[in-house]
Protein backbone atom coordinates (compact mmCIF):
# COMPACT_ATOMS: atom_id res chain seq x y z
CA UNK A 1 0.00 0.00 0.00
CA UNK A 2 1.38 3.38 -0.99
CA UNK A 3 1.07 6.62 0.96
CA UNK A 4 0.81 9.76 -1.11
CA UNK A 5 -0.03 13.39 -0.50
CA UNK A 6 -2.39 15.13 -2.90
CA UNK A 7 -2.15 18.89 -3.20
CA UNK A 8 -5.44 20.70 -2.75
CA UNK A 9 -6.37 24.22 -3.98
CA UNK A 10 -6.13 25.55 -0.42
CA UNK A 11 -2.44 24.69 -0.40
CA UNK A 12 -2.94 21.86 2.11
CA UNK A 13 -2.24 18.31 0.96
CA UNK A 14 -4.38 15.33 1.92
CA UNK A 15 -2.85 12.01 2.90
CA UNK A 16 -4.08 9.02 0.87
CA UNK A 17 -3.30 5.31 1.12
CA UNK A 18 -4.08 3.23 -1.96
CA UNK A 19 -4.02 -0.53 -2.32
CA UNK A 20 -4.60 -1.23 -6.04
CA UNK A 21 -7.15 -3.81 -7.10
CA UNK A 22 -6.02 -7.16 -8.48
CA UNK A 23 -7.81 -7.61 -11.77
CA UNK A 24 -11.21 -6.31 -12.80
CA UNK A 25 -12.68 -5.86 -9.33
CA UNK A 26 -14.00 -2.76 -7.57
CA UNK A 27 -12.16 -0.43 -5.26
CA UNK A 28 -13.47 0.40 -1.79
CA UNK A 29 -13.39 4.11 -1.00
CA UNK A 30 -13.64 4.67 2.76
CA UNK A 31 -14.95 8.02 4.05
CA UNK A 32 -14.22 8.58 7.76
CA UNK A 33 -16.53 10.29 10.22
CA UNK A 34 -16.40 13.73 11.83
CA UNK A 35 -12.91 14.54 13.17
CA UNK A 36 -11.94 10.93 12.50
CA UNK A 37 -9.26 9.53 10.19
CA UNK A 38 -8.20 6.54 8.10
CA UNK A 39 -6.49 4.72 10.98
CA UNK A 40 -9.60 3.49 12.81
CA UNK A 41 -10.78 -0.08 13.28
CA UNK A 42 -13.33 0.01 10.44
CA UNK A 43 -10.76 1.36 7.97
CA UNK A 44 -8.25 -1.31 9.02
CA UNK A 45 -10.87 -4.06 8.76
CA UNK A 46 -11.71 -2.98 5.22
CA UNK A 47 -8.05 -2.76 4.29
CA UNK A 48 -7.46 -6.30 5.54
CA UNK A 49 -10.52 -7.47 3.58
CA UNK A 50 -9.21 -5.81 0.41
CA UNK A 51 -5.81 -7.44 0.84
CA UNK A 52 -7.32 -10.91 1.36
CA UNK A 53 -9.79 -10.68 -1.52
CA UNK A 54 -7.74 -8.73 -4.06
CA UNK A 55 -10.04 -5.72 -3.95
CA UNK A 56 -8.74 -2.19 -4.25
CA UNK A 57 -9.07 0.25 -1.39
CA UNK A 58 -8.49 3.97 -0.96
CA UNK A 59 -8.28 5.43 2.53
CA UNK A 60 -7.64 9.12 3.18
CA UNK A 61 -7.76 11.87 5.77
CA UNK A 62 -9.76 15.04 5.27
CA UNK A 63 -7.85 18.30 5.45
CA UNK A 64 -7.29 19.23 9.08
CA UNK A 65 -7.43 15.62 10.32
CA UNK A 66 -5.04 12.70 10.72
CA UNK A 67 -1.99 12.85 8.47
CA UNK A 68 -3.39 15.52 6.18
CA UNK A 69 -2.32 19.12 6.39
CA UNK A 70 -4.21 22.08 7.79
CA UNK A 71 -6.13 23.06 10.89
CA UNK A 72 -9.47 21.33 11.52
CA UNK A 73 -11.32 24.58 12.26
CA UNK A 74 -10.41 26.02 8.86
CA UNK A 75 -12.44 23.54 6.79
CA UNK A 76 -16.06 22.70 6.10
CA UNK A 77 -18.17 19.80 4.90
CA UNK A 78 -17.96 21.16 1.37
CA UNK A 79 -14.16 21.16 1.59
CA UNK A 80 -14.18 17.56 2.80
CA UNK A 81 -16.49 16.48 -0.02
CA UNK A 82 -13.93 17.90 -2.45
CA UNK A 83 -11.24 15.90 -0.61
CA UNK A 84 -13.32 12.74 -1.07
CA UNK A 85 -13.68 13.43 -4.77
CA UNK A 86 -9.91 13.92 -5.09
CA UNK A 87 -9.28 10.65 -3.24
CA UNK A 88 -11.69 8.82 -5.57
CA UNK A 89 -9.55 9.88 -8.53
CA UNK A 90 -6.53 8.03 -7.13
CA UNK A 91 -8.04 4.71 -8.26
CA UNK A 92 -9.42 3.63 -11.61
CA UNK A 93 -12.59 1.69 -12.24
CA UNK A 94 -15.77 1.07 -10.26
CA UNK A 95 -16.13 2.11 -6.64
CA UNK A 96 -17.91 0.75 -3.60
CA UNK A 97 -18.16 3.78 -1.32
CA UNK A 98 -18.27 3.13 2.43
CA UNK A 99 -19.13 6.11 4.62
CA UNK A 100 -19.00 6.19 8.40
CA UNK A 101 -21.23 8.71 10.23
CA UNK A 102 -20.46 12.07 8.60
CA UNK A 103 -18.74 10.10 5.86
CA UNK A 104 -22.11 8.50 5.18
CA UNK A 105 -23.48 11.97 4.43
CA UNK A 106 -20.60 12.87 2.12
CA UNK A 107 -20.95 9.45 0.46
CA UNK A 108 -24.40 10.39 -0.82
CA UNK A 109 -23.20 13.64 -2.38
CA UNK A 110 -20.20 11.88 -3.88
CA UNK A 111 -22.45 9.23 -5.46
CA UNK A 112 -24.59 11.92 -7.05
CA UNK A 113 -21.49 13.68 -8.37
CA UNK A 114 -19.70 10.60 -9.73
CA UNK A 115 -22.72 8.89 -11.26
CA UNK A 116 -22.31 5.40 -12.70
CA UNK A 117 -18.74 5.00 -11.48
CA UNK A 118 -20.15 4.38 -7.98
CA UNK A 119 -21.63 0.89 -8.07
CA UNK A 120 -22.73 0.48 -4.44
CA UNK A 121 -22.95 2.33 -1.13
CA UNK A 122 -22.49 1.18 2.46
CA UNK A 123 -23.48 3.58 5.23
CA UNK A 124 -22.20 2.85 8.75
CA UNK A 125 -24.35 4.85 11.18
CA UNK A 126 -24.76 7.35 8.34
CA UNK A 127 -25.48 10.88 9.56
CA UNK A 128 -26.93 12.93 6.69
CA UNK A 129 -28.15 16.41 7.62
CA UNK A 130 -26.69 16.30 11.14
CA UNK A 131 -26.43 20.08 11.19
CA UNK A 132 -30.24 20.06 11.13
CA UNK A 133 -31.20 17.45 13.73
CA UNK A 134 -27.93 17.18 15.70
CA UNK A 135 -27.92 20.66 17.27
CA UNK A 136 -30.38 22.18 19.71
CA UNK A 137 -31.76 25.69 19.38
CA UNK A 138 -29.35 26.74 22.13
CA UNK A 139 -26.44 25.24 20.20
CA UNK A 140 -27.43 27.12 17.07
CA UNK A 141 -27.75 30.37 19.01
CA UNK A 142 -24.27 29.87 20.47
CA UNK A 143 -22.86 29.24 17.01
CA UNK A 144 -24.44 32.43 15.69
CA UNK A 145 -23.21 34.46 18.66
CA UNK A 146 -19.67 33.12 19.00
CA UNK A 147 -18.80 31.62 15.61
CA UNK A 148 -18.05 28.24 17.13
CA UNK A 149 -19.42 25.66 19.54
CA UNK A 150 -17.56 23.23 21.77
CA UNK A 151 -19.41 20.24 23.16
CA UNK A 152 -18.30 17.31 25.29
CA UNK A 153 -16.79 14.53 23.21
CA UNK A 154 -18.76 11.33 23.93
CA UNK A 155 -15.54 9.33 23.49
CA UNK A 156 -13.40 11.49 25.79
CA UNK A 157 -10.46 13.70 24.92
CA UNK A 158 -10.74 17.20 23.52
CA UNK A 159 -14.11 18.89 23.22
CA UNK A 160 -15.92 18.46 19.91
CA UNK A 161 -15.58 21.65 17.86
CA UNK A 162 -18.12 22.96 15.37
CA UNK A 163 -17.45 26.20 13.57
CA UNK A 164 -20.20 28.42 12.20
CA UNK A 165 -18.74 28.02 8.70
CA UNK A 166 -18.89 24.24 8.99
CA UNK A 167 -22.47 24.32 10.27
CA UNK A 168 -23.54 26.66 7.47
CA UNK A 169 -21.93 24.39 4.87
CA UNK A 170 -23.91 21.49 6.30
CA UNK A 171 -27.14 23.42 5.97
CA UNK A 172 -26.34 23.98 2.28
CA UNK A 173 -25.74 20.26 1.83
CA UNK A 174 -28.90 18.89 3.41
CA UNK A 175 -30.40 15.92 1.56
CA UNK A 176 -33.23 14.29 3.43
CA UNK A 177 -35.96 16.68 2.28
CA UNK A 178 -35.47 15.65 -1.36
CA UNK A 179 -34.84 12.45 -3.35
CA UNK A 180 -31.27 11.16 -2.96
CA UNK A 181 -30.51 10.05 -6.48
CA UNK A 182 -28.63 6.76 -6.63
CA UNK A 183 -29.85 3.63 -8.41
CA UNK A 184 -27.34 1.00 -7.27
CA UNK A 185 -27.49 -1.22 -4.19
CA UNK A 186 -27.32 0.51 -0.81
CA UNK A 187 -26.66 -1.17 2.52
CA UNK A 188 -27.23 0.81 5.73
CA UNK A 189 -25.85 -0.56 9.01
CA UNK A 190 -27.14 1.08 12.18
CA UNK A 191 -27.02 0.22 15.87
CA UNK A 192 -30.20 0.33 17.92
CA UNK A 193 -28.22 1.88 20.80
CA UNK A 194 -26.67 4.65 18.72
CA UNK A 195 -26.74 7.71 21.00
CA UNK A 196 -25.39 10.09 18.33
CA UNK A 197 -27.49 9.28 15.24
CA UNK A 198 -31.07 8.14 15.92
CA UNK A 199 -32.27 5.07 14.05
CA UNK A 200 -34.99 7.32 12.65
CA UNK A 201 -32.37 9.03 10.47
CA UNK A 202 -31.57 5.69 8.83
CA UNK A 203 -35.26 5.18 8.15
CA UNK A 204 -35.55 8.63 6.59
CA UNK A 205 -32.51 7.95 4.43
CA UNK A 206 -33.93 4.61 3.30
CA UNK A 207 -37.05 6.38 2.13
CA UNK A 208 -35.20 9.28 0.48
CA UNK A 209 -32.95 7.08 -1.67
CA UNK A 210 -34.26 6.52 -5.20
CA UNK A 211 -32.67 3.06 -5.48
CA UNK A 212 -35.02 0.08 -5.36
CA UNK A 213 -32.28 -2.00 -3.69
CA UNK A 214 -31.88 -0.50 -0.23
CA UNK A 215 -31.46 -2.69 2.85
CA UNK A 216 -31.27 -1.39 6.42
CA UNK A 217 -29.69 -3.69 8.99
CA UNK A 218 -30.42 -2.80 12.62
CA UNK A 219 -27.69 -4.17 14.87
CA UNK A 220 -28.96 -5.19 18.32
CA UNK A 221 -26.90 -3.46 21.01
CA UNK A 222 -24.89 -1.57 18.43
CA UNK A 223 -23.56 1.86 19.38
CA UNK A 224 -22.51 4.63 17.03
CA UNK A 225 -19.08 3.19 16.41
CA UNK A 226 -20.22 -0.28 15.27
CA UNK A 227 -16.68 -1.54 15.78
CA UNK A 228 -17.12 -4.66 17.93
CA UNK A 229 -15.70 -7.81 16.29
CA UNK A 230 -19.09 -9.14 15.19
CA UNK A 231 -20.01 -5.70 13.82
CA UNK A 232 -16.80 -5.48 11.80
CA UNK A 233 -17.51 -8.98 10.50
CA UNK A 234 -20.95 -7.77 9.37
CA UNK A 235 -19.32 -4.86 7.56
CA UNK A 236 -16.87 -7.19 5.82
CA UNK A 237 -19.63 -9.60 4.72
CA UNK A 238 -21.68 -6.70 3.43
CA UNK A 239 -18.89 -5.23 1.33
CA UNK A 240 -17.77 -8.63 0.02
CA UNK A 241 -21.31 -9.50 -1.11
CA UNK A 242 -21.60 -6.18 -2.94
CA UNK A 243 -18.20 -6.63 -4.57
CA UNK A 244 -19.25 -10.02 -5.89
CA UNK A 245 -22.20 -8.40 -7.65
CA UNK A 246 -20.31 -5.53 -9.30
Amino acid sequence: MTLQHLARPSGHAIAVRHRPATGAVPTILFLPGYASDMMGSKAFALDALAEREGLGIVRFDYRGTGESEGKFADFTLEDWLEDALAAADVADGPLIVVGSSMGGWLMLHLAERLGSRVRALVGIAAAPDFTDWGYSDADKAALAAHGELRRDNPYGGEAELTTLALWQSGERMRLLERPVRFEGPVRLLHGDCDAEVPVGIALRLKDALTSADVQLTIVKGGTHRLSAPHELALLERTVLALAAGV
